[in-house]
Order: structure tokens, then C-alpha cells, then sequence
């Protein structure tokens, strides 16, 4: 008696009729499936579209060097590279190089490139001459860029330099790339020993 009573009441409840076909089921997951190929397919077609574009225009560029309006000429590590207490605990835990790319007419530009970083001491002949080194990519590089009283890339490096070698003459070297045009540039600056 329970038992039909139970069985009744699920049938009227409608418990079960809910339920759908496998096949069912199955389409609707390839409708579901189908959609996304298609948003996927569009999304391809409007990269394709951009980077044909991308290609019409560098193909445009002047071969000629001559032609060409952008030239980097040189790079220039600015006099404020150093080292800076960047919590202001007093100790200076922070090299900064700052850059400035520097065009034929003498302008500083905001050029592309990647940035190779050396810090070297070459005052001590008994310890290890070759301090640090880094790099910086384009895109990071890009978020770099200062414009005070002189436009110049403001590059952060952080390490942890001993009182001692603080005390020293450090060299940074620096080799930057330009993205454009494939040309190396290098410079180098002597940070000089100032008082903590």
C-alpha cells in the first residue's frame, strides 16, 4: 500500500518526466560546442584581419635608412643613476639606471628596444668583477618611461650591496637593442662612492 501510494506520488508529481533522452542531451552539448568553434572561428578571423593590416604596413617602411625618419644614434646613462634607500630605512637597496635614448638631431626619444644591465666593480682585483646583470624587454620597458625636466627611462633593479661595496666606484654598463631596426648601442658610468 505505501509503496503504490509512493509510486503514485512521484507520477504526479511529475518527478522523472523531467528527465531527458541521451541523444537529447548529446545535441544539446554539440550545440553548445558548435557555438564556441563559431566565437573561436571570429575571433581568429579578426586577429588574421589585424596582423594582414600589421604586415601591409611594415611592408610600407622605408628600406633605405635615408628614408626612414627614426634613427637612433646613441644611448646616454643619465648622471642620476646610483643607489637609493627605497624605504628610506637607511640603507640603499635600490640601483636605478636611468637611459636616454638619443636620436641623429640630439633629441631624446622614446625608442623600443631591450635594455641588457652590467654592474661591475673593477677597483677590487681581489673579489668577483661582475656584480649583477639584467634584462628588460620592450614591453616592460615601455611602462618605464619619465617625463620631468628630461624624458629618459627610469630602469629599477633591486639588490642588497654591502657598506663596502657602496664605498667603491661601481661601473654600469648598459647594451640596448633597438626594437625598430636591429642596432646595438652601448655606454657605461661610474657611480662614485657617497656617504650613506
Amino acid at each position: 500500500m505505501f509503496l503504490t501510494l509512493a509510486a503514485v506520488l512521484l507520477a504526479g508529481c511529475g518527478i522523472g518526466s523531467e528527465r531527458k533522452h541521451p541523444a537529447e542531451l548529446k545535441a544539446e552539448a554539440l550545440q553548445r560546442e558548435k557555438a564556441e568553434v563559431a566565437r573561436n572561428l571570429e575571433q581568429c578571423q579578426v586577429e588574421n584581419e589585424q596582423l594582414q593590416q600589421q604586415v601591409k604596413a611594415m611592408t610600407a617602411l622605408p628600406r633605405d635608412s635615408l628614408e626612414n625618419p627614426y634613427k637612433l644614434a646613441r644611448v646616454r646613462i643619465s648622471g642620476l643613476t646610483g643607489f637609493y634607500d627605497k624605504d628610506e630605512d637607511g640603507r640603499r637597496e635600490k640601483l636605478l639606471v636611468y637611459l636616454q635614448p638619443i636620436d641623429e638631431n640630439g633629441d631624446i626619444v622614446k625608442a623600443a628596444g631591450t635594455v641588457h644591465v652590467q654592474l661591475w666593480n673593477l677597483e677590487d682585483p681581489n673579489s668577483q668583477a661582475l656584480i649583477g646583470q639584467w634584462q628588460v624587454q620592450p614591453a616592460e620597458l615601455h611602462k618605464l618611461w619619465i617625463s620631468a625636466l628630461v624624458s629618459e627611462y627610469r630602469i629599477p633593479f633591486d639588490m642588497s650591496p654591502t657598506p663596502a661595496l657602496l664605498a667603491r666606484p661601481l661601473t654600469v654598463k648598459v647594451t640596448f637593442t633597438d626594437y625598430l631596426t636591429g642596432d646595438i648601442f652601448r655606454d657605461q658610468h661610474v657611480i662614485q662612492p657617497r656617504p650613506q
